[in-house]
């Protein structure tokens, strides 16, 4: 009998936002920290930080790389990796 084996070897994500009031992201592989201001996680793709207003855990499975979020979202950025000392995650965590 064959098997069927799937390996994914890209980095995949998806960002999905409605009406700026719920964010859901695939490709989460660590969320690193958040607070009703700001979430940064680690994913597929990099580094990602989320800024805005009342922003809550809807959904988060590591397992499958998912996460929701409601609340009033004014940005998403990617980290690019930069060792920029002003710009780098360390720099940020220990400020």
């Amino acid at each position: 009998m064959d098997k069927l084996i799937e390996v994914q070897t890209e980095a995949y994500g998806d960002i999905k936002i409605s009406d700026r009031k719920k964010v859901s992201l695939t490709g989460i592989k660590k969320l690193i920290s958040f607070n009703p201001e700001e979430f940064l996680m680690e994913t597929t793709l990099g580094v990602l930080v989320i800024k805005g207003y009342g922003l809550e855990v809807i959904k988060l499975d590591t397992t499958e790389g998912l996460l929701a979020i409601k609340g009033k979202v004014n940005s998403l950025t990617y980290m690019d990796g930069n060792k920029n000392k002003d710009t780098s995650i360390i720099a940020k965590l220990f400020k």
